[in-house]
């Protein structure tokens, strides 16, 4: 049977069609974590393990925002895979979306995946910036020296070690979910080292974003297929930290970093 080019190309696309990252809402930990600061505290007060935190009602205003925008696409637009980190303000995040953005649960892959969960900060979890500087001085000294991309706490992970887990997620995205609209419901360091990989950066690039200031929550950022590009047609930016679901909603938009932001280097 004759093909045509147009047939064969999409036989062999490798990509899904669009991919959107989307920080999750505004969290309690993001609030402890700010009154922390503000009020010189080593530790925050949170009791929940970090997975358990819950969204903020600003969170979850925030989700439903972004929910009603995905709602306003036509169906051919829409996400057909929900890919979200098992921590509770992810998932909310996530289902909150769902719910708001009217999708079918029966059309929609939703799985929740452990290698989207935010970056494990081992023994620095719960400290302000203050926090570790007074109880690790020689790690403070040591990640000023080695640096935030490459920097690993004891018992935690470096960029690296959460950008390693996230190529196995975009093997897992490019074997199950080609052709498909993937939403991914995210945190912070998973949005900036998605753009990592799929920008290509290097250890410069990944560092001036991260300078450049916080993602803001439930921001979209955004990849389509451009089939023109390379042999099996090539994922190209769209949206970069994309806030007009909130804005023309109403909801405040918030960029707290995660808990606990280790100093920005």
């Amino acid at each position: 049977m004759h093909h045509s080019v147009s047939d064969h190309d999409l036989a062999d696309q490798k990509w899904p069609q669009t991919i959107w990252i989307v920080r999750h809402g505004q969290s309690a930990g993001n609030v402890a974590r700010d009154a922390a600061e503000a009020a010189g505290l080593p530790l925050i007060d949170i009791l929940t393990r970090d997975v358990d935190t819950p969204l903020s009602d600003l969170g979850r205003e925030q989700a439903r925002a972004l929910g009603r925008w995905f709602g306003e696409m036509s169906d051919d637009q829409r996400p057909t895979v929900i890919l979200c980190s098992p921590y509770v303000r992810a998932r909310e995040t996530a289902l909150i979306v769902l719910e708001t953005s009217g999708l079918s649960v029966d059309s929609i892959t939703f799985n929740t995946d452990e290698r989207l969960r935010e970056k494990e900060f081992g023994i620095l979890d719960r400290l302000t910036k203050y926090g570790i500087v007074q109880k690790y001085p020689e790690l403070s000294e040591q990640r000023s020296h080695v640096g935030k991309f490459y920097f690993r706490p004891p018992g935690g992970e470096s960029w690296c070690d959460v950008i390693l887990r996230l190529r196995n997620v975009i093997d897992t995205i490019t074997r199950e979910y080609r052709r498909e609209r993937v939403l991914i419901v995210g945190h912070q360091v998973i949005v900036t080292c998605f753009r990592y990989l799929f920008e290509r950066l290097n250890e410069e690039q990944i560092l001036s974003i991260d300078r450049a200031g916080d993602i803001p929550n439930c921001s979209v950022t955004s990849y389509e297929l451009d089939p023109t590009r390379g042999k099996h047609g090539k994922l190209v930016p769209e949206l970069v930290s994309f806030v007009a679901p909130l804005l023309e909603a109403g909801a405040p938009v918030t960029a707290d970093p995660d808990v606990p932001a280790a100093p920005k280097s």
